[in-house]
């Protein structure tokens, strides 16, 4: 983590390149000291975690897309987040771990309002696989992105 020290030291030289007319030199490693603020520890917690599938009976007429418009396929390791997470920076984009997992999920579609604290884990149209899954407690991690607050 980089300390105020440092940072306050690259303001008060930003304040003297400006004077003298040299402030695009000086923006450079402020940049950065501010990518590195912003790149901070993934967030990390325990979720309920249950599957889904691209099947009209469990979604609507339209069971391929998305809340965000995004189109599902089979294979796709995407997820669909509580608004209480996206709240959390689990935005749409958002790439996310699933302890005991392979790979990143990709935050694609969000759920009802009802729920909290809860991802749905896409399997494209594998019914027995979401089944299977059932309903568990697992630990997410994720980084915010930079343009979040």
């Amino acid at each position: 983590m980089v300390s105020t020290v440092v940072i306050e030291r690259f303001r008060t030289d930003a304040k003297k390149a400006i004077r003298y007319g040299c402030w695009l030199l000086c923006l450079l490693p402020m940049l950065a000291v501010y990518r590195c603020v912003a790149e901070s520890e993934p967030i990390t917690m325990t979720v309920t975690a249950s599957a889904y599938n691209s099947l009209p009976e469990q979604t609507n007429s339209a069971p391929r897309t998305a809340a965000w418009g995004d189109k599902l396929k089979p294979g796709m390791k995407a997820i669909a987040v509580s608004d209480d997470l996206i709240r959390e920076g689990l935005t749409h984009g958002t790439e996310v771990r699933i302890k005991g997992l392979k790979g990143r999920y990709v935050v694609l579609d969000r759920m009802h309002s009802r729920w909290e604290r809860k991802i749905d884990i896409y399997m494209g149209e594998d019914l027995e696989a979401a089944l299977q899954w059932g309903v568990r407690k697992v630990q997410i991690s994720w980084v915010v992105a930079e343009n979040e607050p």
